[in-house]
């Protein structure tokens, strides 16, 4: 903890030295505080030049037009949180990343989220995220020091800040809570003395650098535990130190400071009832409860009101939504894969749109609104691409922190971080557009009290889909649902393309796509799958019993196993998984049939994986009449998904032998999913 606290203050006398050599500088704004009267003039503003120079903005006194309808919340506070997440901001600029206005003028993103609207921040805090020489692990690199900077630029524009330990060196989420480097080995009691000291020595220099503190989380979605301990009476322990040393500087500064404890995953509320239960048994001391909210992940609307509703009624205490996001787009910004796709991972009634991100921000307020919370904060809505998605950016993402994970982070997170290091997962998921500029979506918090007015405009069309089997006829919609930016919904006459329709195959099965134009001229398609059978057994793994598969290895230890992760998998959420450590790997996974119908058969399978050396190999073969075929592929990265195909597989006998082989370095890892074998003619 010594070692730690010297560290500590000599990166933020660095930065109090910066700050006082550039007078008035704020990173990313250049010449703008020379400015700024004209700029809050020409925003019709209501500013404030007191002697903290707090700015702040006047919201609409009723409803105003937009790009994007929102339909106003009843009800709702004018305290309640607008708030957003924007940890990753400075690493992001210092990687060259520009924010502008919706002026299209260059401008501090703390300013621009202010006009739209949001009052609060939210700014996660990692205790020590460098590797010994000093390099960051990425995802912001969110030390305290960054935690100041970011803070007096929200302070600035009027906005309180939640100050989020993780009392972590790196992410700490409901899968993994890792101790601190420097306090490994620590039994409980002296590891609650270093967290209340790091807890107190480092809000109060927070506060003392005048950023408008009014919560602390005392960890980050401690579901399955916090700091390294899983016992739930350690957890409480390190939550009353925690507690302790929150009321401690609030009292010493003289502020009212919320103190906040968070979960995820109301969609176990037996579980959260459990660790409440034991937080008032307890009766440790803390005033508000975080929740973690994603539709894709989490629930409904309802479930989420349910959750808040339940929580304030059972234990008597404040509820606000820790964090929320919803994606604007299904494209990839800087070539990293996305946790959501925007794709097949849509929460129902939400499109992958601007007006879309808008409408579940309006819900999920709204939801909360309803319920009592307090209010939401939207997560990373500044997170934005670092580089193209055609370039490789990596060597920007590992010197400045600004993708989710840098490879210096191995060392501390090498299951995750240190396989899966990379760019941002979230862009696509921003309220800003890849190039800086804020999207309409933005404004939905100045729009929530009396709700924004749009012409009228196609937000989506629902995916058509249209499915047989082998030998049926295939029977397109004469309609198709359009559904516009106010929410409504209508029927609209479509005309298919006749030689589209014509070639379906309803003999041999595949999919297909038909293009189809409605009366004034917009464009869909329709995908028309004509059913072949997979013969394969347990396809995806997502069954347990995996007694049809056979693995072979060379070695004593066994690289593979089912491994259940939906980010890894290519559906679902199980996949075959293989990380060879530290030494070189060989091994197959094989099925054999023996009451096979005779006919051509088309073998094909979906792997992904990374790190391999060039003399790696990688191949799908079937097995039959004592012939092998084979297809050779090579793993790229992370997500990049191989489709391999073995075609021309005739089986007379009904015997048939398939499977994939690796041979792969040491380091090397990837998983293999959705294997599938169509029987294609006779």
């Amino acid at each position: 903890m010594q070692h730690f606290s010297k560290q500590l203050r000599t990166r933020l006398l660095t930065l109090y030295l910066s700050a006082g050599l550039v007078m008035g500088w704020l990173p990313g704004c250049g010449s703008q505080d020379l400015e700024i009267a004209d700029t809050v003039a020409e925003s019709a503003v209501t500013a404030t030049a007191d002697a903290t120079d707090v700015i702040t903005f006047s919201q609409p006194e009723g409803p105003e037009e937009s790009t994007v309808y929102v339909e106003p919340v009843d009800g709702i506070s004018d305290d309640f949180y607008r708030g957003m997440d924007v940890s990753a901001v400075l690493a992001l600029e210092n990687s060259g990343v520009k924010y502008y206005n919706f002026d299209g003028e260059e401008q501090d993103v703390f300013m621009t989220l202010a006009q739209a609207g949001v009052n609060y921040i939210r700014l996660r805090v990692w205790n020590d995220p460098y590797d010994e020489n000093g390099n960051g692990y990425g995802g912001g690199n969110n030390d305290v020091a960054t935690a100041i900077t970011l803070g007096q630029r929200a302070t600035k524009y009027g906005m309180k800040v939640c100050i989020d330990f993780h009392y972590s060196d790196f992410w700490a989420d409901p899968k993994k809570q890792f101790v601190p480097k420097a306090w490994e080995g620590m039994d409980i009691e002296e590891k609650s003395d270093a967290l209340y000291n790091f807890t107190l020595e480092n809000l109060t220099q927070i506060l003392d650098a005048g950023v408008d503190v009014g919560m602390v989380q005392v960890g980050n979605e401690i579901n399955n535990g916090m700091c390294g301990e899983t016992d739930a009476s350690n957890v409480r322990k390190l939550l009353a130190s925690g507690s302790k040393a929150v009321r401690d500087a609030a009292t010493a500064s003289g502020k009212d400071i919320l103190v906040a404890v968070h979960y995820t995953n109301i969609d176990d509320m037996k579980k959260l009832d459990t660790l409440l239960t034991g937080l008032q048994v307890k009766e440790i001391d803390y005033d508000i409860v975080g929740l973690s909210f994603y539709p894709y992940w989490h629930g409904t609307m309802d479930d989420l009101k349910n959750a808040i509703i339940h929580v304030r009624d059972t234990y008597g205490k404040k509820v606000y939504v820790a964090e929320n996001a919803y994606c604007y787009t299904s494209e990839d910004g800087d070539g990293s894969a996305n946790s959501i796709n925007g794709t097949d991972d849509l929460a129902e009634g939400y499109s992958a749109s601007v007006q879309g991100q808008a409408n579940e921000v309006r819900d999920v307020c709204a939801a909360a609104s309803e319920a009592g919370a307090e209010g939401i904060f939207y997560w990373e809505g500044t997170w934005i691409p670092v580089g193209p998605a055609d370039a490789d950016n990596s060597a920007i993402w590992e010197k400045y922190g600004s993708g989710w994970a840098s490879s210096y982070a191995g060392g501390y997170d090498p299951k995750d971080a240190g396989q899966y290091y990379g760019g941002s997962s979230w862009d696509n998921q921003a309220m800003f557009d890849f190039t800086g500029h804020p999207l309409a979506s933005l404004n939905i918090f100045k729009y929530l009290k009396y709700g924004a007015t749009a012409p009228p405009a196609i937000d989506t069309i629902p995916e058509i889909v249209v499915s047989c089997t082998i030998g049926a006829e295939v029977k397109l919609p004469d309609t198709v649902s359009i559904i516009y930016n106010d929410r409504s919904e209508e029927q609209v006459p479509v005309t298919w393309d006749a030689e589209d329709i014509a070639a379906i195959d309803t003999e041999n099965g595949g999919e297909f796509t038909v293009a189809g134009s409605l009366d004034e001229g917009t464009e869909v398609t329709a995908i028309v799958t004509v059913e072949r059978i997979n013969y394969v057994q347990n396809p995806g793994f997502e069954d347990a019993d995996t007694s049809m598969w056979t693995v072979t290895y060379s070695g004593e230890t066994n690289p593979t196993d089912y491994q259940v992760k939906a980010a890894d998998a290519h559906s679902g959420e199980v996949a075959f998984h293989f990380w060879s450590g530290t030494s070189d790997m060989d091994f197959s996974i094989e099925q054999s049939f023996t009451d096979l119908e005779p006919g051509t058969y088309e073998l094909s399978a979906f792997s992904q994986g990374g790190d391999l050396a060039a003399d790696a190999s990688m191949e799908l073969y079937a097995v039959v009449d004592g012939k092998e075929l084979t297809v050779p592929f090579m793993l790229t990265t992370y997500a990049d998904w191989q489709n391999p195909t073995v075609s021309g597989i005739k089986v007379t006998d009904g015997s048939l032998t398939i499977g994939v082989r690796y041979q792969c370095n040491k380091n090397s890892w990837g998983t293999l999913d959705d294997v599938t074998l169509h029987r294609v003619g006779n």
